[in-house]
């Protein structure tokens, strides 16, 4: 942790070498004192202190200064650091005006010059004074900040974004929290190009990308060898789990990922059926858990990015990222999951990011308190979020297309919400409208049964409906089915005919798609089972059929 600042200022430098000499001779150990020869550049310096996000306990500051009195400084520093001890130094003949810096200002104390013997007149009280500010002071926060509006769909996909990555931030409405408006003020900036987001170096970046923020955040978009064994794309459960079985058993490994690691589980609020977890756990706490593992045994994570194109090369199989670089391996894991489609009602795309959200968005759930939310979907997903939502909402309604829950949901989900006053489960229904201005306001139910409609004031939307597989960058090369789901194993031989462009003499392996080495893990695979336990088995079998394969092959 960054030593609290002691900032003394005085125009006069002999006394100004003095003053600093005392005062790090006494408080250098705990405190780091730092100087200035005029307010002027004592304030510059005050608003680069704040984009660093280091605190400030005590301002000691000379009141007769050309230019810029102590009290006129005192009066720019306290906009960036109201919590600061303040005490003035002045002369016989400024004793007056540093009374009146009492009331304009709340002063601490004024102090005579000169102030020989410090042990006596200098150190007992700003001993007084700094045990005074440690009393009162609470640590700042040590990591990216991010400043932004609430409704501002750019602010909401950073946040989203830092979340699931699992890197720590603070986030600072600019509409309701002082702290947000001095720290724009202390960039420079008017406030009017949000979000704006500080680094712990203080450096900052206005409306950043999200691949700009992952570079300053420290995530890697670029492979270190151009060559691995195994090349995983997606970093899901079952992603996670390929990645973890294959680099500890000596694969050299490299996993991409186009959002965060984790995919659509990691998003889940509470997972309560995943074995050897009594209590359950979050998506967020499993994918922190693998992404450990998994980097402990040496595997490179790329994200993030994405695969943009797939193609074949004797017995390599080469991967063109999203950035143009390239990527080759001799075995391929396609474990690319699946994405919530998009609702189809007239202002849905609009308020998106501005109260519609797709998935758990837990980094909006504490905006929800004590206000009516709605959940579009009657999935396990569905569930989790409305028991979670529940514990912060006024009300939870959660509207499903069908006659009730039993189909799509787990049986200990429904028990739960069952035993949830809060939460309402409105069949037969579906969302025809969102309405709003800057954010979502309303949303029209229509009963699917009788054609009846109504309009109800909603603070949140949550979507989870369907499923659609990112199988994009496959363009023709593997085979899929109609929905895009990548066709395996016994799925390619139909008839006793094996896949069209199929090489070699035996079958497909279980999990093998068809081209040879390339093969199909989780949720984008045809006929998979939409369970994080599933997901993360055909992970670890994928690495026991690509030993097969490279055991057999011939380079």
């Amino acid at each position: 942790m960054v030593k609290p600042v002691i900032w003394t200022v005085d125009d006069d430098t002999d006394v100004l070498r003095a003053v600093e000499r005392d005062l790090r001779r006494q408080y250098g150990s705990r405190y780091r004192v730092m100087a200035a020869d005029s307010g002027a550049k004592a304030l510059d310096a005050v608003k680069q202190l704040k984009l660093r996000n280091e605190a400030v306990a005590l301002f000691l500051v000379d009141q007769r200064m050309p230019r810029m009195t102590g009290v006129e400084f005192l009066e720019g520093a306290l906009e960036f650091f109201p919590e600061a001890k303040r005490v003035l130094l002045t002369a016989y003949a400024d004793t007056d005006a540093a009374i009146r810096a009492i009331n304009s200002v709340q002063i601490s104390h004024y102090l005579m010059k000169p102030w020989d013997p410090p042990e006596e007149r200098l150190y007992p009280v700003v001993d007084d004074i700094l045990d005074d500010w440690v009393a009162g002071y609470h640590p700042t926060f040590e990591g990216i900040r991010v400043i932004g509006n609430r409704w501002s769909p750019a602010s909401f996909q950073i946040k989203d974004f830092l979340a699931r990555n699992q890197v720590p931030y603070l986030w600072l409405d600019i509409e309701t929290e002082p702290e947000a408006r001095r720290l724009v003020d202390s960039a420079g900036e008017d406030g009017a190009r949000l979000p704006l987001v500080i680094f712990e170096d203080g450096s900052r970046l206005t409306e950043p990308t999200i691949a700009q923020v992952a570079a300053k955040a420290g995530l890697r978009t670029q492979a270190e060898m151009p060559f691995y064994d195994l090349v995983i794309l997606g970093g899901g459960p079952a992603g996670l789990a390929a990645a973890v079985y294959g680099a500890s058993e000596g694969l050299r490994t490299v996993m991409v990922e186009r959002e965060a690691p984790g995919g659509q589980a990691g998003m889940s609020s509470r997972i309560e059926n995943y074995l050897g977890f009594p209590v359950g756990l979050s998506g967020a706490d499993l994918a922190r858990r693998a992404v450990a593992q998994a980097r402990r045994f040496g595997v490179e994570m790329l994200t993030p990015q994405y695969a943009q194109a797939i193609s074949i090369k004797d017995s390599y199989r080469i991967v063109t990222l999203a950035d143009g670089g390239e990527i080759s391996c001799h075995a391929l894991l396609i474990a690319t999951g699946v994405s919530y489609r998009k609702l189809d009602a007239p202002g849905i795309d609009r308020l998106t990011g501005a109260g519609v959200y797709y998935g758990a968005a837990t980094t909006e759930a504490l905006s929800c308190k004590e206000q009516d939310v709605f959940i579009v979907g009657g999935a396990n997903s569905a569930g989790q979020a409305a028991m979670y939502l529940s514990r912060v909402a006024k009300t939870v309604t959660m509207l499903v297309r069908g006659g009730g829950l039993a189909p799509t949901m787990s049986t200990y989900l429904i028990e739960q919400i069952a035993k949830t006053p809060n939460i309402v489960v409105q069949t037969c229904s579906r969302v025809t409208e969102a309405k709003g201005g800057k954010n979502l306001e309303t949303i029209t139910i229509t009963n699917q049964q009788t054609g009846e409609t109504k309009t109800v004031p909603a603070a949140a939307l949550f979507i989870f409906i369907g499923a659609m597989p990112h199988t994009a960058c496959l363009a023709g090369t593997i085979e899929v089915d109609e929905h895009g789901f990548i066709l395996s194993g016994t799925d390619l031989v139909q008839e006793g005919r094996r896949a069209k462009g199929w090489t070699l003499e035996r079958d497909p392996y279980l999990l093998e798609t068809s081209v040879p080495g390339i093969f199909v893990a989780g949720d984008v695979r045809h006929g998979s089972i939409k369970r994080v336990a599933s997901a993360v088995g055909e992970g670890s079998i994928a690495i026991e059929l690509i030993h097969r394969y490279l055991s057999n092959l011939k380079v």
